[in-house]
Order: structure tokens, then sequence, then C-alpha cells
């Protein structure tokens, strides 16, 4: 089965990256389809092709992993690419209300997608890309809740 994880991804996450690898073991192919959202340019500390190499480097390892970008519906690109099911990550019950609302509108849109869920790692439920930027902007240590792709790149965006 072939299933895309959807995101911002800005950054990838050490948690992003553990439903990636865990997804990788549990279906055919995963595209992790990073969203390049018009109406948020500016909002973004990376640009999409940015975005996409972290993840490119940091799942170089995985195989049967490859991403994209998408603007528009997801599940215009989920058709486009083929894909039979989202995966998402879960951290909190706020996480699972706000997915479960996106995973019936996705089904009412395409009838027959599935949405599943992966919760994530208890080392790893409290971290958010919001709270990595944040850390990082201070001079704060993301160290231990980033790949080294993406701490690499927080230094050069981040002059430092």
């Amino acid at each position: 089965m072939h299933v895309v994880y959807p995101g911002s991804f800005d950054p990838l996450t050490n948690g992003h990256l553990d439903v990636i690898q865990r997804a990788s073991r549990l279906f055919e192919k995963v595209t992790v389809a990073v969203l390049e959202n018009p109406s948020k340019r500016g909002q973004y500390l990376f640009s999409a092709e940015e975005r996409l190499a972290i993840i490119r480097e940091a799942t170089a390892h995985l195989a049967n992993v490859e991403a994209a970008t998408f603007s528009g519906l997801l599940v215009d690109f989920v058709r486009r690419v083929g894909a039979q099911a989202i995966v998402k990550g879960l951290r909190a019950v706020s996480d699972y209300e706000y997915e479960l609302q996106m995973a019936h509108l996705n089904r009412q849109l395409y009838p027959g997608l599935e949405t599943l869920f992966i919760l994530a790692a208890t080392r790893y439920s409290f971290v958010s890309s919001t709270m990595v930027k944040e850390i990082a902007r201070y001079g704060g240590d993301v160290s231990k809740l980033v790949p080294p792709a993406t701490l690499r790149a927080l230094k050069a965006k981040l002059g430092q």
C-alpha cells in the first residue's frame, strides 16, 4: 500500500521522522507531502524547497520514502500520486479532534480514502515545529528534538 504523510514540516522534527520511519516499515511506499500554502508565504521559516531538502536528507536511509510538495487539496495530491491512504501522527487528544474532522472531510471529498493514525512516541509527544523554531530563534539547544539535517539548516538559517 502507498500512503501519503502530509504536513508543513517547518521544520522536520524527530517526531515527524519517527512517524515516517514507522510508516516505512508498515507500508510499501510513503510519500512525505510538504504543504506549499501560498496564503502563508512569509510565515514559514523554510521555503518548500528547503523543507524538501531537509526531509530527503533525513530519510535518505529509507528506500521506500519519497518527498514532494503540494498545494491545494490533499485529496487531489493523493489521487495524483496514486496513494491509497493518508497517514497522520497524533501527539495529543487535541490533535485527534482536528485530524478526525479532516479525515471525515477528506473521505467526503474522496470516498474510500482512509486516514490512518500513528501515535507519537512518548519521547516526542511534546515536540512541535512551532516550539522548535521558538527555542532555536532564542539560541536554545534543539539537538535532541530534530534530526541532524534540520539542526544544520536551522543553524544556517538563523546564523548560529
